[in-house]
């Protein structure tokens, strides 16, 4: 059973209560690290009964209408349900990393012709033109970005491409560092090429988030903040990656404002 200092307050109010009625980057930048700071210990065995996270989020919620009563906060599909089936272990030792060997961008993994980078560049920017003679190419378009919430013009070329870069949501040496060392070379190369793992992202903010898990940066956008952690969870579940405990923690402190996260569609 996950425990963390934060739920056992959320449990104490909420039954105190009944009684009285916040991608890697190319750089790979490096960034802080609070595990250090999180309660110690890793969880290798489940049981039945609601989880502290389950729990207060299911007393928390909001009330529900007539109409959703038959839909629970964790229910299947939820982000705080697959969160509750990862494992969570320590960091391992980050030796034997190579970011090269996960193949990002040399593996038409979707066989359509186009490259990863440019294959999320058509998926996620609007008002597309394309280079002449190409429809693979991006030469520019705009990006919503999630990240910030601003808009942000791309412009294929020195010194400009790089305002929009592609983010893996689960960082490749942190997917490295949670199970991937055990992988074979085709697992890596689909990981790194997956699209529910990338985001076409502001480049400062994806420089700024380093190989950093969500226990280390959060995208300034609040209101992504769900849709994001959930995009990490989907991607740790479909790849057996583990979280820290510290990552657990600050996964679902930001599921309890929004317990009815859906996982993405992958």
């Amino acid at each position: 059973m996950k425990k963390s200092a934060w739920l056992g307050v959320v449990v104490i109010v909420v039954v105190g209560w009944g009684a009285l009625a916040g991608g890697e980057s190319d750089s790979e930048a490096p960034t802080w690290d609070a595990t250090s700071s999180s309660s110690a210990g890793s969880h290798s065995s489940r049981i039945d009964s609601p989880s502290p996270v389950q729990s207060a989020l299911t007393t928390t919620a909001s009330p529900q209408s007539p109409s959703d009563v038959t839909s629970s906060p964790a229910a299947v599909g939820s982000a705080i349900d697959a969160l509750e089936s990862l494992p969570v272990k320590g960091r391992a030792a980050k030796t034997g990393y190579d970011r090269d060997a996960f193949g990002y961008r040399e593996f038409d993994t979707d066989k359509n012709g186009c490259d990863t980078r440019n294959d999320i560049l058509r998926r996620d920017l609007t008002d597309l033109s394309m280079r002449d003679g190409s429809s693979c190419v991006v030469q520019t378009g705009t990006l919503n970005d999630p990240y910030s919430g601003e808009q942000i013009a791309f412009t294929r070329g020195v010194g400009t491409s790089n305002d929009v870069q592609i983010d893996h949501v689960v960082a490749l040496s942190d997917a490295w560092q949670k199970g991937a060392q055990s992988w074979d070379a085709q697992t890596m190369h689909e990981f790194a090429n997956d699209p529910l793992n990338l985001l076409a992202v502001k480049g400062s903010l994806n420089s700024q988030k380093g190989d950093g898990d969500a226990a280390t940066w959060l995208p300034p956008s609040k209101s992504y903040r769900c849709p994001y952690v959930a995009r990490q969870i989907a991607v740790k579940a479909e790849y057996s990656l583990w979280v820290t405990q510290a990552e657990y923690d600050a996964m679902a402190r930001i599921l309890s404002s929004c317990p009815q996260q859906e996982l993405p569609a992958k």
